[in-house]
Order: structure tokens, then sequence, then C-alpha cells
């Protein structure tokens, strides 16, 4: 496994870190416990947001892209002519919906890998409706007034989880290797600033501009990061999903991006979504 870790985290130069931060020095008791207190209790600056964000939600855009996502998921298309809904098990069954985004990344045996719900629905596509991998793959995420399929059909499908209490599965070997992977991945160090995921989000009381930064090693900062995706991104009026933010966590660190729907990213998932385990995932939401 210590092989298979080594060849992923180097053939991609993995790391994925939500903002470009200097690392701080090692931190005495007295000053780490004070960070952590500020972690748990937001400034002003966070609280204010949060309001914001709250009354935005009560007429949140991204149920626009879940009605969207409803009619790709139900319509039969493709080469196949076929529908995801009589043909795609997102881990609860074919065509189950309720509770299944909580509960990915998880392992599925017909292809014998784990799977982050982006990265389920694009096999689907390809197996069952015959669409192509690489078309699928040539732009994945949103921009201007554009926005892919697949953000939509997993902004329906996160939909069906909402208000649910995160549950993603550590019973499966290759899913216990996944996490483990995904654990690597966030300690690696690379790139030309020597970042890693757990420069910005190893520990508590960091923070870029007014933004505080979760310590994803802790079930609360993990469902922090976890939380609101797919987003609708009101500084760019898109909507946008986990993959996208993986990728731009890569590109803020000048890293190579990985690959569409790539297995680093779903190990990345797995070891956030594991952390975020038993917190309650609220659906699709609003971010900044």
């Amino acid at each position: 496994m210590k092989k298979r870790i080594g060849a992923l985290v180097a053939a991609a130069a993995m790391s994925a870190s939500f903002a470009v931060l200097a690392q701080q020095p090692a931190k005495k008791p007295a000053a780490k416990a004070q960070a952590k207190a500020a972690q748990k209790a937001p400034d002003a600056t966070t609280a204010d947001f949060e309001k914001f964000r709250d009354v935005l939600e009560e007429d949140n855009p991204a149920e626009l892209f879940e009605a969207k996502g409803e009619e790709l998921w139900k319509a039969k298309r493709g080469p196949n002519n076929v529908s995801l809904a009589e043909s795609c098990d997102m881990g609860r069954g074919v065509g189950v919906l309720k509770g299944a985004y909580v509960q990915l990344p998880r392992y599925f045996a017909d292809v014998d890998a784990v799977m982050d719900a982006e990265r389920r629905i694009a096999h689907c596509m390809v197996k069952y409706q015959g669409f192509k991998a690489e078309d699928l793959a040539k732009k994945p995420f949103s921009s201007g007034n554009y926005t892919p399929e697949l953000v939509s059909l997993t902004t329906y499908v996160a939909g069906h989880s909402r208000k649910m209490k995160i549950a993603i599965p550590q019973k499966h070997p290759k899913e216990k290797e996944t996490y483990q992977i995904g654990k690597e991945i966030f300690a690696y160090r690379a790139g030309p600033w020597d970042f890693s995921c757990s420069t910005c989000h190893g520990e508590d009381g960091k923070r870029i501009r007014t933004q505080n930064l979760p310590n994803l090693s802790t079930p609360e900062g993990a469902i922090r990061a976890f939380q609101g995706w797919p987003g609708y991104r009101m500084t760019g009026g898109v909507m946008h999903t986990l993959q996208w933010r993986m990728n731009d966590c890569f590109r803020q660190q000048r890293f190579p991006e990985p690959n569409y729907v790539s297995p680093s990213i779903t190990a990345l998932l797995s070891y956030m979504g594991v952390n975020a385990n038993g917190q309650v995932y609220k659906g699709p939401g609003i971010k900044r």
C-alpha cells in the first residue's frame, strides 16, 4: 500500500489547500489553547457572514440546479437512450438517492474501487448511457453562463441527503486504504512553496485575510469543508462541486491540477468526509 500511496502522491504532486498561507511557527501550549478556542468561537466578521449566508439560504439558487439535475437524472439520454434513474446505483440501490451522498466516497463492487459522488455519476453516464469519458472531461467545471450537466446531477443527488448525518463507510479494505491515501496526500509537501494541505488546514487558529481556515483533521473542521457543497458561488454566480473546490486548491498552490474525477481527489474527499462522520450535512449551499 505504501508504494501505491507514494505513486499517487508523486505522480500528481498531490496536495490540496483552500488558500495560500505562510507557515506559522510552533505555538506554545497556551497559544494552542487560545487558537483552539478561537476556532470554536468565530470572530465578528465570520459570524456576520454566517448570518448573511443563513438569510440567503432561504432562497438558495442551488435549487435551480437541483431541478435541472432532476430532469437529467430521469431523462433517457446518450447513445444508449437510458436514464440514470433506471441504471445508476449510487450505493443505495439502482435509482435510490436518499442518503446516498452522505455515504460517499464508498466502495463499489462493480468497479472494485472507491468512488465519490461525481466520479460515480460520470461512471454511470459512460457505462450505461454511452457518453465518452473524454467528452465529460473537456470542460467539467462551471464558468460564466455554462454549467456542466454533471454539476447539476451532483447537486440533485446531494439534495437527497439534506439534513442527514455524514456516514462514510470504512468497512471494506479499499475504503480504509483510500482514507489512508487521502491522509498521506493531505500531509504531502511539494510545489514551488513547499506547501501541503495541512499547512493551512492541519491545526486550529489559522486564517487568511478575514476568513478562518478550518482544521480538516477534526470533525468540526472537516464538516466546514464538506458543508455547503455543491455550492453556489456568489462571487462568480456559478454552481460548483467539491471536485472543482479540490482542483482550485491545487491551482492556488501552483500545483499540477489532477485529471477530472481523479482517484486522488476521491482519496482526499474520503479523508475529509470520514473525519466529518456524525456531523449533519445541510445540503447544497451558498459560498462567497
